[in-house]
């Protein structure tokens, strides 16, 4: 008999790493997958990505409104767990997949603990500078399987007291994507979108909930900084947590601007091919330290978001002062692209993410979950 599997999405790059392991399950007789869309997908100001979801040609899709613009995390958590809570019983999966470390994952892992339903969670084992490194580790003690990017990850996860023969190492599929031979050309992505220019910089920029009180000083002194260069940007819109507003306001200053093009979001493949092509990527996203690597693009990771996380030759660290943001834009500049880095994996996630699910993986593991103490060298041998 088919399995039931629910994978939950509440943006555009959660979405962009899970859809490998949709299309791979959907691809096989014995899975049924269905994908519970909700978070940033289901608001206007970031483009309704439910359409670009329901586009790609999935069966099963089910849409969840768990929120207005900036409500309160607490609240949007609340709201999540009640509306996954009624689905899960009414579908009865039997395996929920979620990714990385926003509230939808943790609402996902939370029914599904309690539910008494698996648990496979993505990319856990990674660290961050903010709140989201917290809710990622509570993902991960909420969770029965974990498939991991790295060995780093792992090792995290074991220290978090996971058992080994739940960890199991995949890499990030959105390298699956990324290395794929079916990207759009430049020319396709730029005609989409309407981008009149092909040499360009990339800026994402989210709020740290942690630092509301200087978000203003931060979204003025990075626009400001761009506004003095004389490059082109590709602008993406931030995420949807406590803060975006003023992040939005302040990058209505470049509206009109022909150096700026300014998007709530774009598509995955397409984001790919013009990240790939791009001189560099600035601002504190999680794809200037995990995707512009493997293509050998520059980035400039500023602030704290995402201190921690594993480092490359291509990216640079800089603070939220328009000093330092412009001396970083020159050092770029200088340097040119990097060496592509594949610390995360080589393109191989969905294959073996499908051997683990026909060996029964998930569903051999007991339910109940036993902390496992760390060795000390001496006890090891």
């Amino acid at each position: 008999m088919s399995k039931t599997i629910v994978f939950v999405t509440g943006t555009r790059a959660d979405y962009g790493k899970l859809k490998p392991l949709i299309k791979v399950t959907e691809e096989s007789d014995a899975f049924v997958p269905i994908i519970f869309a909700t978070g940033m997908h289901t608001l206007e100001r970031y483009g309704f990505t439910i359409d670009e979801i329901r586009a790609n040609g999935h069966k099963k899709v089910y849409m969840y409104t768990n929120q207005v613009i900036e409500e309160g995390m607490d609240l949007i958590l609340g709201n999540t767990i009640a509306g996954f809570s009624r689905f899960v019983r009414d579908v009865k999966p039997d395996l929920i997949v979620i990714h990385g470390d926003r509230l939808e994952a943790l609402a996902g892992a939370s029914v599904g603990a309690l539910a008494g339903i698996p648990v496979a969670h993505i990319e856990g084992g990674e660290v961050s500078g903010t709140v989201d490194e917290s809710i990622r580790h509570a993902v991960s003690k909420l969770s029965h399987i974990h498939l991991v990017a790295s060995s780093d990850a792992a090792q995290r996860l074991r220290q978090l007291g996971e058992e080994t023969e739940r960890i199991h190492i995949i890499g990030s599929p959105e390298i699956d994507v990324m290395l794929s031979p079916e990207l759009p050309s430049l020319d396709q992505a730029c005609a989409r979108y309407e981008i009149s220019f092909r040499d360009y910089g990339i800026g994402i920029f989210h709020p740290v909930t942690t630092e509301l009180e200087t978000i203003a000083e931060q979204a003025e002194n990075y626009v400001q900084a761009l506004l003095e260069t004389d490059d082109n940007y590709i602008l993406i819109y931030p995420n949807n947590d406590i803060g975006s507003s003023v992040i939005l306001n302040c990058m209505r200053r470049l509206s009109g601007n022909k150096r700026f093009r300014i998007f709530p979001s774009l598509r995955f493949e397409y984001f790919l091919t013009i990240l790939r092509n791009a001189r560099y990527i600035i601002g504190n996203s999680s794809a200037g330290v995990r995707e512009a690597p493997v293509y050998g693009v520059p980035s400039i990771d500023l602030g704290t978001r995402q201190r921690g996380r594993a480092t490359s030759a291509s990216i640079r660290w800089a603070p939220l002062e328009k000093e330092a943001i412009a001396a970083a834009i020159r050092s770029v500049h200088e340097s040119g692209p990097a060496i592509p880095s594949f610390s995360n994996g080589t393109g191989h996630s969905r294959e073996a993410f499908l051997d683990l699910l026909r060996q029964g993986v998930p569903w051999d593991l007991p339910m109940q979950k036993r902390f496992q103490p760390l060795l000390s060298e001496e006890a090891k041998s």
